[in-house]
């Protein structure tokens, strides 16, 4: 099948299937500092800034692999990409296991964080590019990999972790990545004909032109939203294990509202690739970002236990849709050949969004003593996303010639 019409073909539901497999696997990385973060403060007895710190350190890793990571599959393909991410991550979570203290644990969780940033944006990127009429629902399914990965995890490490400790959990997750995902990426070898390439172009070009924005004005512009959520995004994802510790619950109820958080993304997640392929990717992310705005709100009055459950399953409603939306929205823009580097880059720029929010949330813990002024700083951020997509969708809407107007 060489034609344009192997776009949405059974071989794109099937590469889709498999790449959903290796992300279980390979966005692990993401989630799993998260886990460990009160045992980490507690054995090196650190502030909860200091501890907060690796996951930084993974985020920006994370970052960076999605925008290099991304640009080496447009010019070597998927699966060598992949297969040297999960090199990468056996490496990286071996040397987590046996850091002495922060700062070397912090340098292996960037490793760790740069190859699993394989399993992510570019991932998502390549998944685009075998999809047109249902790209929408099928980067949904491919990004919702990540958020099932934390989901999942979570249960599967609960007791090595309290009986052996984060160390053992974490060669776990190294032998997973060499034994388990290596193989696995040598199923994605295959490459989209150029043909089927040629097709999707032509129909970004002819939106993008309608915009009047140019390329680069048009990518600053998503890269700067994606920020602004992601901040938002990262206060109740990061900090939702010690925040019920603080409050008496102990981290494996923390760690139960982190599923049930990811589980509802999950779930909006495809509800939003449905969206996008009924109303475009602007749309779909504006209104997932409103929504998760209206969710944060929700987290200042609420402490108690039922009403923190309930109120992480909302946020995860709500955010659930909108980092795909932005892979989405640059497959709408932009020109197949470039998907890699784009998405990259842009999805770089909402994990800088989570790292910085992560990392801030613990400061304003520190001087504060409490996570409401966290929240409020989310929910500011949050705002910058909402009207930096406003101001892109008033920009696509088509534009009546000068005569009507004068007339």
């Amino acid at each position: 099948m060489s034609e344009p019409s192997i776009l949405d073909s059974r071989a794109s539901w099937m590469r889709l299937g498999l790449a959903l497999l290796v992300s279980l696997i390979g966005n692990a990385g993401m989630w799993a500092i998260i886990l460990m973060l009160p045992d980490v403060q507690a054995e090196f007895g650190a502030s909860r800034a200091a501890a907060s710190l690796p996951y930084t350190a993974m985020m920006i890793g994370f970052a960076l692999g999605n925008f290099l990571i991304g640009r080496a599959v447009d010019r070597f393909g998927l699966a060598l990409a992949l297969a040297g991410a999960a090199v990468m991550m056996g490496i990286g979570f071996g040397a987590a296991a046996l850091a002495p203290n922060i700062a070397l644990l912090a340098v292996a969780q960037f490793v760790i964080g740069f190859g699993s940033a394989a399993s992510f944006g570019p991932l998502i990127a390549d998944v685009s590019r075998w999809f047109l009429k249902r790209r929408g629902l099928a980067v949904a399914i491919a990004a919702s990999g990540n958020y099932l990965s934390g989901a999942m995890w979570p249960m599967i490490l609960a007791g090595t972790l309290a009986s052996d400790g984060w160390r053992t959990a974490n060669l776990i997750l190294g032998i997973t990545c060499i034994v388990v995902m290596l193989p696995l990426t040598q199923l994605l070898r295959r490459k989209l004909p150029e043909a089927a390439i040629a097709t999707a172009e032509a129909v970004a070009a002819a939106r993008a032109q309608a915009t009047g924005l140019s390329p680069r004005r048009l990518t600053m512009l998503l890269a700067a939203a994606g920020i602004g959520c992601c901040v938002a995004m990262a206060m109740p994802q990061v900090h939702i294990v010690a925040y019920c510790v603080d409050l008496g619950y102990g981290p494996a109820v923390g760690g139960e509202m982190l599923s049930l958080m990811l589980l509802g993304g999950v779930a909006s997640r495809l509800v939003s690739g449905l969206m996008a392929d009924k109303l475009g990717g602007v749309v779909t992310l504006l209104i997932g970002s409103t929504l998760q705005m209206l969710a944060l709100f929700l987290y200042l009055p609420t402490s108690g236990l039922t009403s923190l459950y309930l109120v992480s399953m909302v946020f995860g409603l709500s955010q659930g849709g909108i980092v795909p939306s932005y892979a989405v929205i640059v497959r709408e823009y932009f020109p197949a050949r470039e998907a890699g580097a784009r998405v990259g880059f842009v999805i770089m720029s909402t994990i800088i969004g989570m790292a910085l929010g992560g990392w801030l949330s613990g400061v304003i813990y520190d001087v504060t003593g409490s996570y409401q002024m966290a929240f409020l700083n989310g929910i500011a951020f949050n705002g910058l996303n909402v009207a930096v997509m406003v101001y892109i969708l008033m920009r696509s809407r088509p534009r009546r010639p000068a005569h009507a107007l004068a007339a």
